[in-house]
């Protein structure tokens, strides 16, 4: 089973950058769907981005779109999210998920493996 790894959160101010990395314990190429999701306290876990490995195509949530770039790096078994122009509403614990199957859907629930998180403070 493949287990996730994220990193690279922290506090920034608006306007702010930061990359978060998934890093896999298999190659990125051998899962079907590999996607992040945030989730901020008292609210439903959100998808952020959602990576079509074979067809190499990613959805964008409707408020990260044009902000958040997803990448990956193969050599590394790592996927990657940055995140430019920050706002506070980008708060919350973000979270890397992989599905074994197609097609990639975008419930949480679909998704069978999810990493321990890293959390992502915006604010001034």
């Amino acid at each position: 089973q493949v287990q996730l790894v994220e990193s690279g959160g922290g506090s920034v101010e608006p306007g702010g950058s930061l990359r978060l990395s998934c890093a896999a314990s298999v190659p990125i190429t051998s899962i079907h769907c590999i996607a992040w999701f945030r989730q901020a306290p008292g609210k439903e876990r959100e998808l952020v981005a959602n990576l079509n490995v074979r067809e190499r195509g990613t959805y964008y949530g409707y408020s990260v779109k044009g902000r958040f770039t997803v990448s990956q790096d193969n050599a590394k078994n790592t996927l990657y999210l940055q995140m430019n122009s920050l706002e506070p509403e980008d708060t919350g614990m973000y979270y890397c998920a992989a599905r074994d199957s197609y097609p990639c859907l975008l419930d949480p629930s679909s998704f069978s493996t999810w990493g321990q998180g890293t959390q992502v403070t915006v604010s001034s």
